[in-house]
């Protein structure tokens, strides 16, 4: 390949933990870089029309926020293939993630949305009384981690752009309870990877995920019976499987309870509307709407994956008024959207909406749909910066506009961003 080893100028951050330079006009993605910089690296990826990737081989002229790195085995002293993935930003100072996060986040607005707004990242859990506060490095938030096992049966994290298995005897990002409980050292020949997780009650469990097996054509994944743990938010406890999503910061869930009760808007509040909470896991925002407005609150959470609504139906059970819908969201919307009776459609348009998609977010057709039944307000919680930005131009061109919108950094010394913004017909 031409120009494999360069030296690069780094001039911006991009979304995705990689950083922007250029290359005889042509703009190239590097990892392990932040602005300011001057790196040698290797072009790796030259297969794109409109740009290539390469990999930092070593910093000539280092910026004044680079440390180093929370974690030594993904620091650029070891070759690409060797760092361990996960901890992409953990080479630049904390202060300056939360600038860079800021950045991506008003580019994306801006960019896909064409809104004009600027944004503070705010660290997990300052809006939250009582809660033991952040480290100083964003180290120790991690309450789940999945390794991945190689095929000597080592495990550890993939390096980054790859399925080569870094092998690790440390975990800076998780925390202390999830570091004690990782077997390390010890072999898992045969699976695929495993699961460690510690819940806020003091548990760990240590959960080995089967390689996928052939079934006639397909390439099948082994189902697991499930396991319930308790995960508990202020005074409230939540049931869900081990192996379930749930938020992964040990103060996440905390925040982003109180983030949406603060994001909801009263005067546009009915309890007695349709409200739904959307991709709603085992109904923590579903909670924390009733939890703020009240016993009358009547709400539908709706989640494709049954053990979760199980749970859902279980945590949510002291309100009357809710249920919990085993469902794709695209599918329930688009039905509600085509079938909703005229009575159906006015407590709809009074209705309050809790979004909180995967990281590809909603998409327009769950967008259209949602748009469709005209609520009064849709909270957005969003896990991806660009997602977020893409969909709010999708509910702007419904004459949705935005009202608030904070982030938070449930994701130190990662790329990852946290967001809770609310739009409003």
């Amino acid at each position: 390949m031409p120009h494999d080893d360069v030296e690069l100028e780094i001039t911006n951050v991009a979304h995705g933990g990689v950083f922007v330079a250029r290359f005889e006009g042509r703009v190239v993605f590097v990892p392990d870089t932040m602005p300011g910089e001057r790196i040698r690296a290797r072009i790796t990826d030259t297969t794109h029309d409109r740009f290539w990737r390469a990999e930092t081989l070593s910093v000539t002229d280092p910026a004044p926020e680079r440390q180093p790195h929370l974690w030594p085995a993904a620091s650029i002293d070891r070759p690409p293939s060797k760092r361990a993935g996960g901890a992409e930003f953990g080479h630049i100072r904390l202060d300056h993630q939360r600038e860079l996060k800021r950045r991506v986040i008003q580019d994306a607005l801006a960019r896909m949305a064409k809104i004009d707004r600027d944004v503070t990242v705010e660290t997990a859990g300052s809006a939250v009384a009582g809660v033991e506060p952040e480290t100083a490095d964003g180290s120790g938030w991690r309450t789940r981690v999945r390794l991945q096992v190689a095929p000597d049966g080592t495990f550890g994290p993939f390096a980054p752009r790859s399925h080569q298995v870094v092998e690790v005897d440390d975990l800076p990002l998780a925390t202390d309870r999830v570091a004690e409980a990782t077997p390390f050292g010890q072999r898992f020949a045969g699976a695929e990877s495993i699961d460690v997780v510690a819940t806020t009650g003091g548990s760990a469990h240590v959960l080995v995920n089967d390689a996928r097996v052939k079934r006639g054509r397909r390439t099948v994944r082994p189902r697991h019976r499930p396991m319930t743990v308790r995960e508990h938010v202020g005074d409230r406890e939540f049931a869900l499987d081990a192996r379930g999503f749930w938020q992964v910061h040990r103060l996440a869930a905390a925040t982003l309870t109180e983030a949406v009760q603060s994001a909801v808007d009263e005067a546009l509040f009915d309890p007695r509307a349709a409200n739904l909470d959307l991709y709603g896991g085992v109904g923590l925002l579903a909670a924390a709407l009733g939890d703020r407005f009240g016993s009358t609150v009547r709400i539908t959470s709706v989640e494709g994956d049954e053990t979760a609504t199980d749970h859902a139906a279980e945590n949510l059970a002291e309100w009357i008024g809710a249920s919990a819908v085993t469902d794709r969201v695209e599918r329930f919307v688009t039905a509600l959207a085509a079938d909703a009776s005229p009575a159906e459609r006015s407590r709809l348009r009074a209705a309050t909406v809790i979004l909180d998609p995967p990281r590809s977010g909603a998409g327009r057709a769950v967008v259209d749909a949602i748009a469709e039944l005209s609520p009064a307000q849709v909270v957005y919680v969003a896990c991806d910066p660009v997602a977020l930005a893409r969909d709010l131009g999708t509910f702007a061109a419904h004459g949705y506009e935005l009202g608030s919108l904070r982030a938070f950094d449930l994701f130190p010394n990662t790329h990852h961003v946290e967001a809770v913004a609310m739009l409003a017909r």
